[in-house]
This record gives structure tokens, C-alpha cells and sequence, in this order.
């Protein structure tokens, strides 16, 4: 069968924003992807599924799933259907990501220093000092250039309005950015042609500018300085993309074992001695950076770490402390915190929020928790939530109960129906649920987001959990002009 007939069968959800079709008209920007698909026959697209599971299998581009006891490698699943957005709507992406970060870095440098935004009452004073991931102990330390959050992956997803939201803000150490190259990578080999005539924007250069970046970090003016990534190790989830942007990159990947400390400078062990270190990428939690401060029982950090970061000797990308700027509660002031700091309106807004310590809010959550989307404010990963609309009674009554315990480690959202993309399964054109995280890069010359950036897809019917713990796929990214 050839692959215009699919096209035709292709439904979307009712009420649903669908990126490729409106009112069963294919949109402009996929045009030229579903004049190519309908060329091929649905055996050619199978077989360039099987290609690219094999090339995704074949370079170890694996994640780890923790809760499941039958093997905990998992391929990432990847749909072979590229998602498109054009430039027009790109451009709106980008300039909304830069200043919601121009924020966030003032923000985060204001709550560890002066912390004027919470004596103007801009932002509760016991939203910040309830909060589990404000790190006390980074408090007054000067960060280079003032930049606190270096790298971060905004997640975005897109109304039945066809507006883009943001959803979450991950501030600390996001993941994700090997899996948007190792998808273009893919594509490449499989719709290269197609690729080619879109005129679709790179991505590649991502793991280049994050070096640039790196590099202009060094605290001393000094012509080569060094910078490792630490990781904590193999059995760490994301240690494919470890092991993958350090060597993308050309830099040592180092586990803390490897690093040392000594009069207040960070020095890595290697067969010609000890060579100091100016710049830490670290893929470590804070608790565990340094044993000396944070969890006494780490063997994943370093003892000493904080007082050469403290003397301004070592850089650490992102800065330690950064967690009380993406916890869900805080998320809602972010409007605020733009307005505050830049006297703008945010181009990007936020998905609507209720903070639970709040009664009325609280109220009105329960008493329409059938549309809620319950979340714990400080997990990731899809965990610790409840989506209202398919909870049991007694998972209602168990949320209910822990809310009512503590009230300020959950928020309420309502339940948004994400937009839906085509998708290559079970060898038809399958309507399915995205969001998107784009990345962006922040250095003394600037904010630069790449273009494009990972679109995870809900692969189960219907579902609106995109995260691959929890059983999400992947797809290529393109900006097209």
C-alpha cells in the first residue's frame, strides 16, 4: 500500500491543536514532508523504522528505567515522521525562552545575595525558605558573569489555541541534548534528501557552543584552561549523553574519585600528576558535590568542592543552588519575576497554577479535580503525579490526604490537551501527544538557543505522559523557513 492512502486516513483528536492538519487540511509547512512521504510505500517507511532502531541500538543510544526489574537498558524509542514548526513561530520561542532565563538568572542571583524580590513581597519569603532546593550554603558566593543557569531545557507544549506554554523549567543539570543530535543524526541517513529540501536549521553545533561557553567560564585569563564534565557514573540514567557530549566536546569525563582538592584548587588525577581544573560541566546533584557540605556519605563528589568554588578558583555549570528556580511552587511567579526584573510582559506564558497552601485555591482544586493535573513540586520524570481525569476514587482520596498534610509540596494545573503530531505506528499515520524541550545556552556574550531542540512523544494512545520513564518516544525537530 502507498503511503497517500495512510495520509488519507490520518484523523486527529477532536477539540486537539494538530501540528500537520487543520480541518483536514495538511498545513503549508508540511507540505513539502507529505508530498515526499506519498512518493514511498508503506514497506520502504518499515524499513527505515528498522534502520534507524538498529543505528539507535548499534551506538548504545540507550536511557535507564529504575522501576522496571526485567532489564533496565532501554532503546529510545524514536518516530521516523519529523515534527515541523516555522521559523515564524521559532523566532516568537526563542525571544520568549531568553527572557524568561534573563529572569531567572536575576532572580536567582537576587535570592542568594540581596534578596530584594522577597523584601518587595514579589515573591513569598516562606515559598523560598520552605523550599527543599534552596542551598543555603551557596549563599553570597560570587558566580562568573552573574550567570547561574548555563545550560537549561524549558519544556514547552502547545494549547488547543495552537499558543506554546511553558510548562517546567529545568534549571540544574537537564538532559535530553544527545537525543535531539543522535535524532538529526538519524534522520539524516534515513530522509536525507527530504531533509535537504526543507532547508531545515542545524542543530549540530550545540556541543561547540557549549564549549565556547565552557571555555569563557575560567576564572583566571589564562590561554588553555580545563574543563571535565563529572558524572556519576555508569549507572547514572543519562551516561550514554555523558559520555557522549564529553567526547562531542573534547573534554575529560571524570567521576569524583578523580578529582581532588588542594589549597582551594580543584586539580584531576592524570599519568603526569595532578592538572588543575578551571571549569566543571557536572552532571551531579547538588547534594552530592561535596561531602564536606552536602551529604557526608557522597562518594560521588568531591570533599572541598564548595570553598574552591567559594574563592572563585573553579567554575561549576550550572551554579549549585539552582533548584529553588525550577521548583514547581516558584514556577508561578516567573510572570512575576519578569515584570519585576525587566519591567516586560512575559512573550511566553505559563500554564495556569494553583499554589495549595493557598485555601481557595486549594478548594477549587478539589473541588474540580476531575481536570487537574496533580504534581509533587519537586519531582521530574513524570512521577509523584496524578492526572484527575483517569485517577481512581482512592488515589483522589490518597493525594487529597498528603495535600492536606502538606500543602506546599504540591500545585495544581489543569489538565491541557497537548497538541497532537503524526506518527508511524503500527504502519498507519497515528495521532499523538508532544511536548517540547528546547535548549538553550547562556555565556557572557549571550543567550543562543538551538533550533529546534527534543520533542517527546506520548507513543501510548490517547496518553498525555511524554517522558521516557514513563514509556515516551522521541522525533527529529525541525525549524523550517
Amino acid at each position: 500500500m502507498n503511503c497517500e492512502e495512510l495520509l488519507r486516513q490520518y484523523s486527529s483528536y477532536p477539540g486537539v491543536w494538530d501540528e500537520m492538519c487543520d480541518t483536514g487540511q495538511i498545513r503549508n509547512h508540511y507540505q513539502l514532508v507529505s508530498e515526499a512521504v506519498k512518493q514511498v510505500d508503506v514497506a520502504t517507511l518499515q524499513q527505515k523504522d528498522r534502520i534507524a532502531s538498529e543505528l539507535f541500538m548499534s551506538q548504545g543510544i540507550t536511557f535507564t528505567v529504575y522501576s522496571d526489574n526485567a532489564g533496565i537498558e532501554r532503546i529510545f524509542p524514536f518516530d521516523i515522521l519529523p515534527r515541523i514548526i516555522t521559523g515564524r513561530e521559532w523566532d516568537i520561542v526563542e525571544k520568549g525562552i531568553q527572557q524568561r532565563l534573563k529572569a531567572l538568572n536575576m532572580f536567582l542571583k537576587d535570592v542568594y545575595n540581596e534578596q530584594q524580590i522577597l523584601k518587595d513581597k514579589v515573591v513569598p519569603a516562606n515559598l523560598i525558605a520552605s523550599c527543599p532546593n534552596y542551598t543555603r550554603e551557596v549563599f553570597g558566593i560570587k558566580v562568573p558573569y552573574d550567570i547561574y543557569v548555563h545550560i537549561s531545557g524549558i519544556d514547552l507544549i502547545r494549547g488547543a489555541d495552537g499558543i506554546f506554554y511553558v510548562l517546567e523549567d529545568n534549571l540544574r543539570t537537564p538532559s535530553g541534548v544527545s537525543y535531539m543530535l543522535e535524532n538529526r543524526e538519524v534522520t539524516k541517513r534515513i530522509f536525507p534528501e527530504m531533509l535537504a529540501s526543507n532547508k531545515v536549521r542545524m542543530v549540530n553545533n550545540y556541543p561547540l557552543l557549549l564549549h565556547d561557553i565552557l571555555m569563557q567560564l575560567a576564572p583566571q585569563q589564562i590561554s588553555n584552561p580545563t574543563a571535565v564534565l563529572l558524572t556519576p557514573g555508569i549507572y547514572n540514567s543519562a551516561y550514554y549523553e555523558h559520555t557522549f557530549l564529553a567526547r562531542q566536546m573534547g573534554v575529560p569525563l571524570v567521576e569524583g574519585r578523580d578529582l581532588v582538592v588542594d589549597n582551594h584548587k580543584v586539580y584531576m588525577k592524570t599519568t603526569y600528576g595532578l592538572q588543575q581544573v578551571h571549569v566543571i560541566y557536572r552532571r551531579v546533584d547538588d547534594d552530592f558535590l561535596d561531602p564536606l557540605v552536602f551529604k557526608p556519605n557522597s562518594a560521588l563528589g568531591v570533599p572541598g568542592l564548595v570553598s574552591a568554588y567559594r574563592k572563585g578558583n573553579v567554575a561549576i555549570v550550572n551554579a549549585m543552588g539552582n533548584g529553588v528556580a525550577d521548583d514547581k511552587a516558584v514556577y508561578a511567579f516567573v510572570p512575576a519575576m519578569i515584570k519585576y526584573y525587566l519591567n516586560e510582559e512575559p512573550i511566553l506564558p505559563n500554564v495556569p497554577t494553583y499554589e495549595l497552601t493557598n485555601l481557595e485555591a486549594k478548594e477549587h482544586v478539589f473541588a474540580n479535580i476531575g481536570n487537574m493535573v496533580i504534581k509533587r513540586t519537586n519531582e521530574s520524570g513524570g512521577y509523584g503525579m496524578l492526572m484527575g481525569n483517569k485517577a481512581s476514587e482512592q488515589e483522589i482520596d490518597d493525594f487529597k490526604q498528603a495535600i492536606e498534610k502538606d500543602p506546599r509540596s504540591f500545585i495544581a494545573q489543569p489538565i491541557i490537551k497537548l497538541s497532537t503530531v503524526p506518527c508511524f505506528i503500527n504502519n498507519k499515520f497515528e495521532a499523538r501527544h508532544v511536548d517540547l524541550r528546547p535548549y538553550a545556552l547562556c555565556g557572557p556574550q549571550g543567550i543562543k538557543i538551538v533550533p529546534g531542540g527534543l520533542t517527546r512523544v506520548a507513543l501510548k494512545e490517547g496518553s498525555l505522559v511524554v517522558n521516557s520513564s514513563q514509556g515516551g518516544g522521541s522525533k527529529d525537530t525541525w525549524i523550517v523557513d
